[in-house]
């Protein structure tokens, strides 16, 4: 039989403390106090979070934006688009831009004077180059239909190696991007024209204050005569003291130099992306605008006395051949870039002589000094150089072309002589795009420190190239 186990001294002593603490406890009544406290508790929280919820409720908190969910072409049962991605208003966008700004009550006036659009300082004064526009139109510009292909005669220039930007041709001419360029047609000045994204009109005359003590003066003038962009400028040789002007606005404007008058020659409720001249009509202007329609504005009748379907999307340039006035040259964000004949063109929806066809929007389809070729660009990252001559000989040459939202997109202009294309390029340099080996050579200065994006070569003097950015500076490159 097995032994009781005993206990140690310390076991009983410790089991008497248990016993002990125990009654006092109890004698205390602690366990009921602790319940309830702890209920107490409990009921103070559930009214507090009550009352919580009841100001929350009450509390006005602003309304929130629903939710918008994003469904690809695909999921939505379209097609897919070809023609680009959407970029900003001011560029060659798939999509109809928004919509017609209000224009001011200045604005809807037929006739601005122009003191009142002028955006200089009060004591500044436009009066000189008023002067040298009136001085240009009197003298007749040196160039007509297919003159500047004559300029360089038998001179071979290079634009590769026998240019140079200097300093003091360098200016911040308007704020904001600058969309359309232009030089007067004029031989004995370099007088630039600007338009920009906010309706502004800008002149730079670089030969300002030559001779007349005036060398620190910028010879800068800017006017305000239109609400938006300001899509096309357009100065036929014949007649230098009318330049017009065409914007988003859905306003052509003639600013009339002779009667200091801005005035609206042409109005629609569409937007406006592209004008230009007949070269042998001064009075003919040719007008791209809404979802790719064109219309001949004769200014003599004051009225549209033709307009056609032409694409199937915005029409961003127009152009005529310098040696044959008839053929007409288009580019869409269709994709397509299109040769007319204006001889052919009686119905609403006439056909073309030749398609060139891109991947993707085509910004700009221009014709060589010569009529020979005829240039296009695209965002497909490709210029087209097409020999008119024999139409199976079109070449497309690679050049990047992604400008993005914040820049004007890339169009490829004519030199002076059909050997050489000028664009942008993305490292701050002009693209010289040779026609003959189809290679590219970056024509570079320390002076450029902005990507330009559009282009134009001065008509009557060689070696003269003003490229603009979105920064509204123009950089005019000279012959060296």
């Amino acid at each position: 039989m097995a032994t009781k186990k005993t206990l140690t001294d310390y076991e009983s002593q410790r089991l008497e403390n248990i016993r002990r603490n125990g009654e006092m406890i109890a004698s205390l009544m602690l366990h009921s106090k602790a319940s309830e406290v702890s209920d107490f508790f409990k009921r103070s929280s559930s009214k507090s979070t009550k009352y919580a919820h009841k100001i929350k409720k009450q509390k006005n908190s602003p309304p929130r934006s629903p939710l918008v969910i994003r469904r690809s072409l695909r999921t939505r049962g379209l097609p897919p688009n070809h023609s680009g991605y959407p970029s900003t208003p001011t560029d060659s966008s798939p999509f109809p831009p928004s919509p017609k700004p209000e224009l001011s009550p200045a604005r809807k006036r037929e006739q601005i004077h122009i003191n009142d659009a002028f955006l200089g300082e009060i004591a500044a004064s436009d009066r000189p180059l008023i002067d040298v526009i009136l001085a240009a139109a009197a003298a007749g510009a040196d160039v007509d239909g297919g003159s500047r292909s004559k300029l360089l005669g038998d001179y071979k220039f290079d634009p590769r190696s026998s240019m140079v930007l200097k300093p003091e041709n360098v200016g911040k001419v308007l704020p904001e991007r600058i969309l359309s360029v232009q030089f007067l047609p004029s031989a004995n000045r370099t007088v630039v024209v600007v338009g920009n994204k906010l309706g502004n009109v800008g002149f730079w005359d670089l030969d300002f204050g030559m001779g007349d003590g005036n060398e620190d003066d910028s010879g800068i003038y800017v006017y305000a005569p239109h609400s938006a962009s300001v899509s096309g400028i357009s100065v036929h040789p014949s007649s230098v003291s009318k330049i017009f002007t065409g914007s988003y606005d859905g306003l052509v404007r003639k600013m009339d130099v002779e009667k200091e008058t801005f005035n609206v020659t042409y109005s629609t409720e569409n937007c406006i992306f592209s004008i230009c001249q007949w070269s042998c009509d001064i009075d003919s202007l040719y007008i791209g605008e809404g979802a790719g329609d064109l219309k001949h504005w004769d200014e003599r009748a004051g009225k549209v006395s033709s307009k056609w379907g032409l694409h199937e999307d915005r029409i961003n340039s127009v152009d005529f051949s310098p040696e044959n006035c008839y053929l007409m040259a288009t580019s869409s964000t269709d994709g397509t870039a299109c040769i007319w004949d204006l001889r052919r063109m009686k119905n609403h929806q006439p056909e073309q002589l030749n398609v060139v066809r891109h991947n993707r929007a085509v910004h700009s389809a221009y014709f060589s000094p010569t009529g020979n070729y005829l240039a296009t660009t695209s965002i497909d990252d490709t210029v087209g150089i097409i020999n008119l001559s024999h139409l199976n000989d079109t070449s497309m040459v690679h050049h990047y072309n992604q400008t993005g939202r914040w820049l004007s997109s890339f169009r490829a202009i004519w030199g002076w002589d059909d050997s050489f294309l000028f664009l942008g390029n993305m490292r701050r340099a002009v693209d010289i795009i040779s026609i003959t080996s189809k290679t590219t050579t970056a024509l570079a200065s320390p002076e450029m420190t902005s990507i330009p994006c559009r282009f134009a070569s001065h008509p009557c003097q060689t070696g003269t190239l003003a490229g603009a950015t979105a920064g509204g500076k123009v950089f005019v490159w000279t012959k060296s």
